[in-house]
């Protein structure tokens, strides 16, 4: 039997004669005992039915026993009918004993039709989508107006002088998922349905057109609860609507809305959403071409290179997780024509709704060799799954970071080995560096200053040599080498006292926070010298980074 007192037999006859549901007399009674609500909707309603007509056939025969006089058919059929407070309330509770098809006017059907096999068996449809998952989440949406209509029938319980406390009655959406959980959870062959934390979550949304008007009348009423938004559609969302309900006195609600709420004509509209929480994939890369930006590269809506960094990493691993999308992010950028050497940079990727997430140690090295074998411009190592956490660790001191580079530089006059010998004495030269004339246009006009902690030279002849640089993370190289025009100083022209240029430049990464296991020295590849001096570039020539990057 339903665990109901005998304080709540008129709130039932008050809610069955407005056109609630079996289900929503139950909430507005305070049962808060699950098996309830996962009985059938008719077999709750019969025993509503009976619990109101024992108790007052309880009540009858107490009072016959203090009766002298026998008691008639006749005076017990006025006794049923008198106790329940009005005709249009009995022929209500009489009508539904056969079962009442009628849409519940505060839960718009969805604790009536929409919470049964059928239903979870749509809910389960997230198998055909191919996601792996050990336990789901169920969340639910629903329409703000069942605020409303919630409302309207405790009002319409309350005006009749019975004690309801609104904060006691069960919410629509934990009265679902209890009727819910239970079915899912048997149609996906055990797999547990869980109320807290899980990285899988099925989300029903329900929608309500017929009845959207019903919060309408709420923003006049209370203006200053419904503020349009950016990102939100509509300003009545169910958080603005529970406010103004708040704020709302009684007697003005009822002057504005109908009590108890009209009856509507259709249920509510499902609509099943699936979203695995994202998986991050880090490692590190080499870049060994001249002509690859790290980000695809489009000005004016066009596309200047074919491919980039970024999309030689991530297509692979996009379809090895089957992700809807993903972000890409690294530990600091290079130019186009800048080769990335050493250990690598450090990179990683958000993948978003991935619909595989468990992949062994083997099978990420599978991958990774995938990447390696799809083209020659790149190199991938250390590929790992890794945690949200570890990805914000890659970005962390990043300007206190050291780096380390090698440029070919290029001398206007004729050198000796000598006279580019004391440059390797040089230690911790502070620069001061106005924004370069290439990032001009997309950087604020400032002077940083930055450190070169050290360098060394490599003398190959009377117009070349090769500079080995560690500086400070965010030290512009190239401006360096040229002067930018003198907006860099000192630089490597005042050093030497003659005009100088930078050919060719590659950065040479170490370790960072992240990716530190399984970690083996690259080859070193020796530049090439088949690149034009930067300094006599046009704007858009110099300017090849899709970020402003340095060096």
């Amino acid at each position: 039997m339903l665990p109901l007192k005998e304080k709540d037999k008129p709130i039932i006859q008050k809610l069955l004669s407005a056109g609630c549901c079996a289900r929503c007399v139950l909430r507005f009674c305070c049962v808060s005992v699950q098996a309830a609500y996962r009985k059938q909707p008719e077999e709750t309603l019969k025993e509503l039915q009976i619990f109101i007509n024992d108790t007052e056939n309880d009540k009858y025969a107490a009072e016959s026993e203090t009766s002298e006089d026998p008691p008639n058919k006749r005076a017990k059929l006025e006794t049923s009918i008198t106790d329940v407070q009005s005709e249009e309330e009995a022929a209500a509770v009489v009508k539904s004993k056969d079962g009442d098809s009628r849409v519940c006017v505060v839960c718009l059907g969805i604790l009536q039709g929409l919470c049964g096999t059928t239903q979870a068996i749509k809910v389960c449809a997230v198998k055909a989508g191919n996601y792996e998952f050990d336990t789901l989440v169920l969340s639910v949406s629903l329409p703000a107006q069942l605020c409303v209509r919630e409302h309207s029938c405790w009002l319409y319980v309350k005006k009749e002088g019975l004690v309801l406390d609104k904060d006691d009655v069960i919410q629509v959406k934990e009265a679902f998922k209890w009727i819910m959980q239970g079915m899912v959870t048997k149609e996906l062959g055990g797999i547990a349905v869980v109320t807290k934390v899980s990285p899988f979550e099925v989300s029903v949304e329900f929608t309500h057109p017929e009845t959207d008007a019903d919060c309408h009348f709420l923003a006049a009423t209370c203006p200053d609860c419904f503020k349009p938004t950016k990102n939100k559609q509509s300003v009545f969302t169910r958080m603005a609507v529970v406010k103004a309900l708040e704020k709302i006195p009684d007697a003005k609600f009822l002057k504005h809305y109908p009590c108890p709420p009209t009856q509507p004509t259709s249920s509510c509209s499902p609509q099943v959403q699936c979203l695995h929480v994202s998986v991050f994939v880090a490692g590190r890369y080499n870049k060994f071409c001249r002509s690859l930006p790290q980000t695809p590269w489009v000005i004016d809506g066009e596309r200047r290179m074919e491919s980039s960094v970024e999309e030689l990493i991530a297509a692979p691993i996009l379809s090895a997780f089957r992700a809807d999308g993903f972000n890409f992010s690294s530990s600091g950028r290079e130019d186009v024509d800048v080769r990335t050497l050493g250990n690598g940079r450090p990179f990683a990727m958000e993948l978003l709704n991935p619909h595989k997430s468990r992949f062994s140690k083997e099978q990420m090295k599978q991958l990774q060799e995938t990447i390696n074998q799809s083209s020659d411009k790149i190199k991938v190592r250390d590929l790992q799954i890794v945690t949200r956490e570890a990805m914000s660790r890659m970005k962390e001191g990043e300007e206190e970071k050291t780096k380390s580079y090698t440029a070919l530089v290029w001398t206007q006059k004729p050198i000796q080995r000598e006279d580019i010998s004391f440059i390797d004495d040089i230690k911790d030269l502070t620069l001061d560096q106005k924004t370069p004339l290439r990032v001009l246009h997309r950087r604020a006009l400032a002077v940083r200053q930055r450190a070169i902690h050290s360098m060394s030279t490599r003398f190959l002849d009377s117009h070349h040599f090769y500079l080995r640089l560690k500086t400070q993370a965010g030290t512009y190289i190239k401006e360096f080498v040229h002067g930018d025009f003198g907006r860099t100083i000192p630089n490597l022209c005042q050093l030497l006292k003659t005009d100088t240029d930078i050919l060719e430049l590659d950065v040479e990464v170490g370790e960072s926070h992240i990716c530190k296991t399984n970690i083996q020295k690259s080859k070193h590849i020796p530049p090439t010298s088949d690149s034009l001096p930067h300094r006599g570039r046009s704007g858009a020539e110099q300017d090849q980074c899709p970020q402003g990057c340095r060096p």
